[in-house]
């Protein structure tokens, strides 16, 4: 019996073969299909916004502290009522992430207390050079939306108190 053992498994694999070649392949078009990614996957960054055009970045660097790939870059810039770009004392005036050190951990995303910088699902990511692996803010703030005012707002005088807005709990 053990000299049969080998032809067996040998025979079972064989069978194995023969029945997926009459499976139909799993192909997609791709430049004109995408291909569906799982809900947890993380993709490029994007600097999210409020319904009202501010961006949500407050300009506080945890997210550069928390990268273990020293991977973020953020310079923060003082906001006026007359420059308004986010509802906090500070805005990101520079945001950088370069992608060649990127591991695509997440640790940013969990480090951001307003939730500003989020992992999509976008997988398109390719350069020819160094220099375009470095994605500045303009390339990761999403569009501003219909009814929302792009940024700098000229704003009311002590309409923003807070720099962190009152928070749900994570629905996940």
């Amino acid at each position: 019996m053990p000299v049969l053992e080998p032809l067996i498994e040998l025979g079972r694999g064989l069978w194995t073969t023969f029945r997926s070649m009459f499976e139909r392949p799993v192909t997609y078009q791709y430049p004109e299909q995408k291909r569906p990614v799982r809900p947890r996957y993380r993709g490029r960054h994007v600097l999210k916004r409020y319904e009202n055009g501010l961006e949500r970045c407050i300009g506080c660097a945890l997210c550069a502290a928390a990268c273990p790939a020293d991977a973020i870059f953020v310079e923060a810039s003082e906001n006026t009522d007359e420059e308004r770009y986010s509802p906090g004392e500070r805005y990101a005036s520079t945001y950088e992430i370069n992608y060649l050190r990127c591991i695509f951990c997440g640790f940013c995303e969990d480090a951001c207390p307003t939730e500003a910088i989020v992992l999509e699902d976008d997988y398109e990511l390719s350069f020819t050079d160094r220099r375009s692996a470095i994605y500045p803010k303009e390339m990761l703030l999403e569009p501003v939306g219909p009814e929302a005012e792009p940024t700098p707002q000229r704003t009311p005088p002590g309409l923003y108190t807070r720099a962190v807005p009152e928070m749900e709990d994570p629905k996940d």
